[in-house]
């Protein structure tokens, strides 16, 4: 590359100073002919305005020693011109530079002159190529009488051009030096910021670059020293639901206000940062590069949050189950007892009550709430509160039938929000979770409240942040991800997820879902009580 570049720019600036230098000799020839034909016509009005050779042109005949050729002659050698010549109207020199000539014919046409213009021109004539000028000859009247023509030798205009060629040549050759000095800097600057790299290898490896960025299954995100996006690759298009309008923006014009702003911007520092942008769970780091800009790498963990999550479920199910098989088999070696000690009627009161607690609770369940998913979810979630000593209690007013348009959807809201309970109060005297969930027309309206610490009034917004948690990391990665996606789903929906103060302490969660739920047949549409809940939180 550095040779090539070198070449490239030496070639132009030798064009450059070749053809700056045509460009000026050619104005430089003209501008020294019209010095040279002003300077002709500037003899030829000095002469005519002598009134003594119009006086002498009038009294006497052309002759070699007469006055106008002695005049003329003093004239032509005082300037340096080529020739003076005076001719009267019928074209008849009266003086000459050549003797012989005198009384003959002019051999160019003065009829302009004589006609009363200036005339400037380059023209052949006896003494060949010149620079003329030619003005009227007028009487003490001002009558004309003739014309003076005045010749400045061509070739001497000529002369003083071609003497200006090897000056113009010798600052063209510096100017050529001075750039050629000039590309050699540059060609080897460029060589170092390319470290050497031919063209075929850099054009090698911006194919092998696109390729990669738009192959590979991490979004990338590269910014300017402005903060202005420069490059979204596909997978990061894809990841932040942007296009390439984006590119060329500031990133709070094209993402908004919002931890994914601030991680990528670099206002929040870390590696592996938790973010979520729609209902995507991201992981972004940012690493800054020379020029002042940075680059950002985004990691889908959407799925791998939902598995973690579900592992996390299992392992509590696994968990209570491993502590009803400790129970099954007390009960177990009770009712064997019974049965040994033939205390019939006792152990089949026994066992009615065993089989009756656990159908209590799912009938509880499932008289309240209809769909089979969040049923099974509340189910589950009752067998690990219980295990975990904590009474989870669905109150009376819950009554929540199967028309539910997003069911999934409210299971991860439903699950986020009763595990969070369950943490809360664990451990803690008298611990009770309550569930409250009802529907209002089309609006399904979700209350989780816990006998637990409760939240201090600084933190209720801090907690619904990305990546922002009290507990300690599971396992499966990290925590501070739950509650960003309770409020993400419900804003999704055009509903609101708050947390205030439950009556006698504790924290109580309240999530509005407008449009939750399908339009029941013949059923009227019912107001949504989003402003009424708003102000009840107020």
């Amino acid at each position: 590359m550095f040779s090539q570049v070198l070449l490239m720019q030496l070639t132009i600036a030798a064009g450059v100073a070749v053809l700056a230098t045509g460009l000026f000799l050619a104005p430089l020839g003209h501008l020294l002919d019209e010095q040279a034909m002003r300077r002709a016509l500037a003899i030829a009005q000095s002469t005519a305005a002598q009134p003594q050779i119009a006086e002498d042109l009038q009294t006497t005949a052309p002759s070699p020693d007469g006055p106008v050729q002695v005049e003329a002659e003093r004239i032509r050698k005082a300037s340096h011109a080529e020739y003076v010549v005076v001719m009267n109207m019928r074209h008849v020199r009266w003086s000459h530079r050549d003797p012989s000539q005198i009384g003959k014919v002019v051999s160019t046409d003065p009829s302009e002159a004589l006609a009363g213009k200036e005339v400037m021109e380059i023209d052949s004539g006896t003494l060949g190529r010149s620079a003329r000028g030619k003005v009227p000859l007028r009487d003490r009247h001002g009558r004309i009488i003739g014309a003076v023509s005045v010749g400045i030798e061509y070739d001497n205009v000529r002369a003083r051009l071609i003497h200006a060629i090897p000056g113009l040549f010798a600052y063209a050759g510096t100017a050529l030096a001075i750039g050629a000095l000039a590309a050699y800097l540059i060609s080897r600057r460029v060589q170092r910021q390319t470290r050497d790299l031919a063209f075929s290898d850099i054009a090698a490896l911006l194919a092998e670059r696109e390729a990669m960025l738009h192959g590979i299954r991490e979004g990338v995100v590269a910014l300017d020293r402005a903060g202005r996006v420069r490059l979204l690759n596909d997978e990061a298009q894809r990841l932040l639901g942007l296009g390439e309008e984006a590119v060329g923006r500031s990133l709070d014009e094209a993402l908004g206000e919002g931890r994914t702003t601030d991680v990528l911007a670099g206002r929040v520092t870390g590696t592996d940062l938790l973010t979520v942008r729609g209902h995507r769970v991201l992981v972004a780091n940012r690493m800054p590069t020379d020029d002042g800009g940075a680059v950002a790498t985004l990691r889908d963990r959407t799925e791998l949050e939902r598995l973690g999550r579900e592992l996390d479920s299992t392992h509590g199910l696994i968990d209570a189950l491993r502590a009803q098989d400790h129970e099954h088999a007390n009960r177990m070696h009770t009712l064997l007892g019974l049965l040994e000690l033939e205390m019939y009627d006792d152990a089949l009161e026994f066992i009615g009550e065993v089989v009756g607690d656990h159908r209590a609770t799912a009938e509880q369940v499932t008289e309240k709430i209809h769909d089979p998913l969040l049923a099974a979810l509340l189910v589950g979630k009752a067998t690990v509160a219980a295990e975990r000593g904590v009474a989870l209690w669905i109150s009376d007013r819950t009554l929540l039938p199967d028309r539910l348009i997003d069911p999934r959807g409210l299971v991860t809201i439903v699950g986020n929000l009763v595990d969070n309970a369950l943490d809360a109060v664990a451990g803690t005297p008298h611990a009770l979770v309550e569930l409250d969930m009802r529907a209002e027309g089309r609006t399904a309206v979700l209350r989780v409240r816990d006998t637990g610490p409760g939240i201090p009034a600084e933190r209720r917004e801090l907690i619904f942040t990305d990546g922002w948690s009290t507990k300690q990391p599971p396992a499966h990665g990290k925590r501070g991800i739950g509650l960003s996606l309770v409020r993400r789903l419900a804003e999704r929906q055009g509903g609101v997820a708050r947390v205030g103060e439950a009556e006698g302490g504790g924290a109580e969660f309240v999530v509005v879902l407008p449009e939750a739920l399908e339009e029941p047949d013949g059923a009227s549409a019912v107001e949504s009580p989003v402003r009424a809940l708003g102000e009840e939180l107020r």
